[in-house]
């Protein structure tokens, strides 16, 4: 009877971290290229196969704003809202516009000297973005000139921004994370990686950073001093990360993947405390689903908050 009861026990405890979502809405039925959540989990930003750039209030779901870019073709690869939520923005290849969202209205727009491949606004409006010549460009409302970082040797892959927008994280095929001062370009802190640095995230303070690599290396750090915070405690041979986002007081991190996973870990000690996946895509011939941006814990509830190309914000407990 007793080995009964534990077996039972071990057997509810693994069922916990692959419950289903606590609630789920449908924000699109058609394919979706990008999409980000807010900090706070109240609104989603999708670009859509047919219906451009949407931003989303979840609670009561209601479309706020539609946003075409560049035609009549919607060709956003990449979306970021501040975490204030005051401003948006939406990065095609050839060009990145700027939304204000207290009325909608485009503060501005940018063309780009090379492909755009990475995007993060901070609360001030200043914009980051990552391209494909292995540049990375720092520019804000009002701003006279524009910063460009040329500290990376290849292709940008992701860029990361604290909320008052003074620090800046981008990472490119050279296997280099580094750190570096919007105002002037001025690196700070360069971090080798074994292979490819696919993903960064910055502590909204500034006071960490993440970084993960093409194979299953996921690192924190502490940005002043620089040491090794924790190494993520991935039991794969290889592990990527579609997005990256530490909670508001800097004790986890939170992180989705490729393929249809949702994970929260200890900031200190690199565990993995939960996880879930995230429904398949609708489309039989589909068989997977991208999370595209992960927050949470959201305020009362405790509650995470997923959104991934199958259409789905998707919330967790």
């Amino acid at each position: 009877m007793h080995h009964i009861l534990m077996l039972l026990f071990c057997t509810l405890l693994l069922s916990g971290c692959d419950s289903g979502p606590e609630a789920a809405m449908t924000l699109t039925q058609g394919p979706s290229y990008s999409a980000t959540l807010s900090a706070d989990g109240k609104l989603a930003m999708v670009s859509t196969d047919k219906n451009g750039v949407q931003l989303w209030q979840l609670a009561p779901l209601s479309l706020k704003y539609q946003w075409q870019q560049d035609s009549d073709s919607n060709a956003v690869i990449a979306t970021a809202l501040s975490d204030n939520a005051g401003y948006a923005a939406s990065l095609s290849r050839e060009s990145v516009a700027l939304w204000r969202l207290s009325d909608g209205s485009a503060v501005g727009w940018w063309s780009l000297p090379s492909a755009g491949q990475a995007l993060a606004v901070a609360d001030n409006g200043t914009l980051l973005v990552g391209l494909s010549d292995g540049s990375v460009m720092s520019m804000a409302p009002g701003q006279k000139s524009l910063i460009q970082f040329l500290g990376h040797s290849e292709k940008i892959n992701a860029v990361a921004l604290t909320a008052n927008g003074s620090l800046a994280l981008s990472a490119g095929n050279d296997g280099q994370a580094i750190l570096w001062q919007t105002a002037t370009g001025q690196p700070l802190r360069s971090i080798e990686m074994d292979s490819r640095v696919l993903m960064v995230a910055l502590s909204p303070d500034g006071t960490l950073g993440f970084a993960s690599d093409s194979t299953a290396n996921a690192i924190i750090w502490d940005n002043q001093s620089g040491a090794l915070l924790s190494k993520l405690a991935i039991k794969r041979r290889q592990m990527t990360f579609s997005s990256a986002r530490f909670s508001a007081d800097n004790t986890l991190l939170m992180t989705g993947t490729p393929a249809r996973e949702v994970q929260v870990w200890d900031s200190v000690e690199g565990k993995l405390v939960n996880q879930w996946q995230v429904a398949a895509s609708p489309k039989p011939n589909i068989k997977s689903a991208v999370v595209y941006s992960v927050a949470g814990p959201l305020a009362r509830s405790q509650q995470f908050i997923s959104i991934s190309s199958n259409g789905l914000v998707e919330f967790w407990q």
